[in-house]
């Protein structure tokens, strides 16, 4: 026999609102995948949690995940863990009556016992681009009832991305930008192709260093050698994470690159830089700036 991970009064949670489910005629009817109308909403993820302020419906959110720090108000909700790590017994704490959630929360097994459980979980498709930040808005817009809304926010941040597109035409030598993740245990974790680093530097005129592998892997001395960055990118951190500039110019696989012999390390807030919401195409405008001046 399976032996279940979650807690007994958990499981009783869930059982009580399949129970609802299968009496739904008698109940408040059908649960709708959308639940436009509901006015107690987890969010998880921040670009979720960013549009649905921009969206000016704060009001209706009784928590978030902890990726979601922005803005400063949505810090002050309860949190219910980080989105690939959530717990059911987490989430049904707040009772939520929908979850919009950014594409890849989990774990899987806590993502069906909530849908097991009935409440509507709308997952936001990520994509790093300008169009689909846009395609974020207008479903968060579609989930919350607020479709006009949400157009004219997708219209606005058109705009800001064919302002920041504008930027690029007077870059003719475009830079090698490598991103780095995390240096901890001496060992560093860098950005391939086909992540939001890798969307925000093509976004701001930047050529991605490393295009062998999709994702975040660590890299060999050799890899950094051969990847020749301009520019070191990393996110603005502290506590055991951080590290500051002289000690990665210091590191033997980068003080051979041009990127450390001239002091090119660039530093952005994570959130900002690639959250991939509301504030992007000023985060690739910022970006751009930095990478070329002006």
């Amino acid at each position: 026999m399976m032996r279940s991970s979650l807690s007994a009064a958990t499981q009783l949670r869930l059982a009580l609102s399949a129970a609802c489910v299968g009496i739904a005629a008698l109940c408040a009817g059908p649960v709708s995948a959308q639940s436009s109308d509901a006015t107690r909403i987890l969010s998880i993820g921040g670009s979720v949690t960013e549009i649905v302020y921009a969206l000016n419906q704060q009001h209706r959110l009784i928590a978030r995940d902890t990726t979601s720090v922005f803005p400063e108000a949505a810090i002050k909700l309860p949190d219910v863990g980080y989105i690939r790590a959530l717990s059911a017994e987490g989430v049904l704490s707040v009772a939520p009556e929908l979850i919009l959630s950014e594409e890849g929360a989990g774990p899987p097994e806590t993502v069906a016992a909530l849908q097991a459980a009935s409440i509507p979980f709308v997952t936001i498709p990520e994509a790093y681009t300008a169009q689909g930040v846009v395609a974020k808005v207008l479903a968060v817009g579609e989930a919350l009832g607020q479709q006009q809304a949400a157009q004219a926010l997708g219209d606005q941040i058109n705009q800001q991305f064919a302002q920041a597109a504008d930027k690029l035409n007077g870059v003719t030598e475009r830079k090698k930008v490598l991103f780095v993740l995390s240096t901890q245990g001496g060992r560093v974790l860098a950005s391939g192709t086909h992540t939001a680093a890798d969307g925000i530097i093509t976004m701001a005129g930047g050529i991605n260093a490393i295009t062998a592998f999709e994702g975040y892997k660590p890299l060999t001395d050799e890899a950094i050698l051969a990847a020749a960055p301009d520019v070191i990118l990393m996110m603005d951190r502290t506590g055991d994470h951080a590290i500051d500039d002289e000690a990665i110019r210091a590191m033997p696989a980068f003080m051979p690159t041009a990127a450390a012999q001239t002091g090119a390390i660039i530093r952005m807030d994570g959130a900002y830089l690639l959250g991939f919401g509301p504030r992007t195409a000023q985060a690739a405008l910022d970006l751009h700036a930095a990478l070329y001046g002006g």
